[in-house]
């Protein structure tokens, strides 16, 4: 059986829905499990049972400080072991990230992966399309971003997600690979062409300054995180292409200008208007 962590989240539960469409026999981990999933609390070690599985979609437990995220990966890999786990997929982050403000915990995590002993495959994944899309800020005349006229090689969580199924339904082709999951280059003004609105571009300085006083709800490590994405977009450190994506899908990847334009859309004050 094939069991994907944080099934009731979003790459987890699409992950957990492309395998299902596949036939193969998964079911999802969460810590707040649907009817059908098993409770999995990564900080409640008593809760990681993971008897039975023979494929553990290990996605990462991220939306933490880099010490809380690792002992969480931590954990999980400790039980994998204790119950015989036969191979271990990592959703890790892109190689070419690994100057983002939370990148650190990705690669602690493939260290404890390798160390394991176990089989395993990571999945450094691109970042999200969507997330490209929907970090766009709305102006009264257009949209406004401190991505400059920096291009990133975005995804569609969809294809990660499609990605993960295909190495999780037969992993041994992939053990001890390390694949880089990244898309075709985009700009926020291809986004602003297809949205038909004017696209102008703002200062780290600025975003930061939004980031801290103008934005809500943000946790502390947040503000850092974003700035990082947005600097290494600007400064052309995320746009680089990879046959992986592709070659492991065995089709064309989605249209990521068009799922970002589409989140972008979406994220439009007076979207539901």
């Amino acid at each position: 059986m094939i069991l994907v962590t944080g099934a009731n989240g979003a790459l987890g539960s699409a992950t957990l829905a492309a395998l299902q469409a596949r036939g193969a026999v998964a079911m999802g981990g969460s810590r707040t499990p649907d009817e059908g999933m098993r409770r999995l609390d990564f900080d409640d070690h008593v809760s990681l049972d993971l008897a039975g599985v023979s494929t553990l979609v290990l996605i990462s437990a991220g939306y933490a400080e880099d010490d809380q995220v690792v002992a969480r990966h931590a954990a999980v890999l400790d039980a994998a072991v204790r119950d015989g786990i036969g191979h271990v997929v990592y959703t890790s982050l892109t190689t070419a990230g690994d100057h983002l403000g939370f990148a650190l915990a990705h690669r602690a995590t493939e260290r404890l992966v390798r160390a394991s002993g176990l089989p395993w495959t990571i999945l450094r994944n691109g970042l999200y399309a969507e997330l490209f899309g929907g970090l766009l800020m709305w102006a009264s005349d257009g949209v406004e971003s401190a991505f400059g006229d920096g291009a990133l090689a975005a995804v569609s969580r969809g294809d990660l997600a499609e990605v993960a199924a295909v190495v999780a339904a037969d992993p041994a082709p992939h053990t001890g690979r390390v694949y880089d999951l990244v898309g075709t280059p985009i700009t926020v003004g291809q986004v602003a062409d297809e949205l038909g609105v004017a696209y102008r571009a703002i200062s780290l300085g600025e975003y930061r300054r939004r980031l801290l006083e103008e934005t809500p709800g943000l946790l502390p490590f947040q503000p850092p995180m974003l700035a990082s994405i947005a600097t290494g977009i600007r400064h052309g450190f995320l746009d680089g292409t990879a046959p992986h994506l592709t070659d492991l899908l065995g089709r064309a990847a989605r249209d990521p200008l068009a799922t970002a334009v589409a989140a972008a859309s979406a994220a439009r004050p007076d979207a539901s208007v």
